[in-house]
């Protein structure tokens, strides 16, 4: 089978092979899986370059989430051949095949494309862990959403309408305040045009947001905390800006809010249960109209290079997908 190898950490262009490589096989509990598309996601990037917090040493495939059909399975699977699902793991996810531990796979609604699965587990998961769980939104609040066209901003714009709240969202395009638009949000912000904390403010009331979702740290945490409501809640999910920002403890106090992390994937060692309970819940939402993955473009998987250029130049909205010719 032909797939992509990282024969040694960094830069993507000269790091990565496309190649033919060894063909895995299902023994036990695992399955052989077809991939029909694979999802990317910043952390491939960061992966590929030796900079993500969970390293997989080279030589290696990359990718960490993909969907595909079921084609072999071990003796210990209860998956059968046939089945739709979406896989999950630290790598391995940029190939034509992929072996799965059955623990590590998620059943597919049937109306959903693969395309779409490919762009569903790990940002409407991550956008539901950290507005359900970690900053606990309640219908009639206000969510502020950074980076709002994002994979994971706008699976948050989709997720805040859909639990009840009025939503905010940041953006640096027109282009891309559209994007948010079309997922739902009730007001969008040019960051680069106004000033986002203010212009917060000024939406309500002088109250400010109820929950403000940041993957971009910086700048932004920092002015964010100037526009957080009483007993508000912060949910920092990555530092897309480069810089990790730092609050003093007397701000916390001061307004009675909270600064919570969420680092999605350590879920799945921790509460795997909560894991799959949290898939159901989304997968009725889509079914349901409610939520639908936003896909920049599909590229083929000999393209992954252009694919990574598109994600790295931060030129692209929603998520990207890989598919196998």
């Amino acid at each position: 089978m032909k797939g992509w190898v990282v024969k040694e950490y960094g830069p993507y262009k000269e790091s990565m092979h496309f190649e033919a490589i060894e063909k895995p096989e299902a023994e036990g509990m695992a399955a052989l899986i077809q991939i029909k598309a694979a999802g990317l996601n910043f952390a491939d990037l960061l992966s590929v370059e030796g900079k993500y917090q969970s390293k997989v040493p080279p030589p290696f495939t990359p990718g960490i989430e993909a969907a595909g059909v079921v084609v072999e399975t071990g003796e210990d699977c209860s998956l059968n051949a046939g089945d739709r699902v979406i896989v999950m793991n630290l790598a391995g996810a940029f190939a034509e095949y992929i072996a799965m531990i059955e623990h590590m796979t998620f059943p597919i609604p049937d109306s959903m494309s693969d395309e779409e699965a490919a762009a569903f587990l790990v940002t409407y998961q991550t956008a539901y862990f950290a507005l359900a769980y970690r900053a606990q939104l309640k219908e009639g609040e206000t969510l502020l959403v950074h980076a709002g066209a994002g994979g994971v901003g706008s699976a948050c714009i989709q997720l805040g309408k859909a639990m009840g709240a009025t939503v905010i969202a940041t953006a640096g395009s027109e282009e891309k305040l559209q994007v948010c638009r079309d997922c739902g949000a009730d007001h969008v912000i040019n960051y680069r045009e106004e000033d986002f904390a203010k212009k917060v403010k000024s939406l309500t009331s002088g109250n400010g947001a109820n929950v403000i979702f940041d993957p971009v740290g910086g700048d932004v945490f920092d002015k964010s905390t100037k526009c957080i409501a009483w007993e508000g809640r912060i949910v920092i999910i990555g530092f897309a800006s480069g810089r990790i920002p730092e609050i003093s403890a007397n701000r916390i106090l001061l307004k009675n809010i909270a600064v919570t992390g969420l680092f999605w994937g350590n879920y799945m060692m921790h509460n795997p249960f909560l894991v799959k309970e949290t898939h159901t819940k989304l997968c009725k939402l889509y079914e349901e109209g409610k939520i639908k993955p936003v896909i920049y473009k599909t590229y083929a998987l000999n393209a992954l290079p252009d694919a990574f250029e598109a994600l790295g130049s931060r030129k692209s909205y929603g998520k990207i997908v890989l598919a196998p010719e």
